[in-house]
């Protein structure tokens, strides 16, 4: 092999690392939440025990789907 060649392979095996480290250590930006998100998460929860919610099955039946 030529001197040209080891170092492209070289250099391919040090890309290959670092990809798999930003691969591992990379985040999921769906996982992160806004503060508009809690808002609206909290308000949805508070309907939900106060019974100010639909079923998706009724909801299905007022439709007539």
């Amino acid at each position: 092999m030529t001197t040209e060649v080891q170092q492209i392979l070289e250099e391919l095996k040090v890309i290959k690392i670092d990809l798999n480290f930003i691969k591992k250590h990379m985040f999921d930006p769906d996982t992160i939440i806004t503060p508009e998100e809690i808002k609206t998460y909290k308000q949805s929860m508070n309907e939900l025990k106060e019974g100010k919610t639909t079923s998706l099955s009724q909801l299905k039946k007022e439709l007539r789907l």
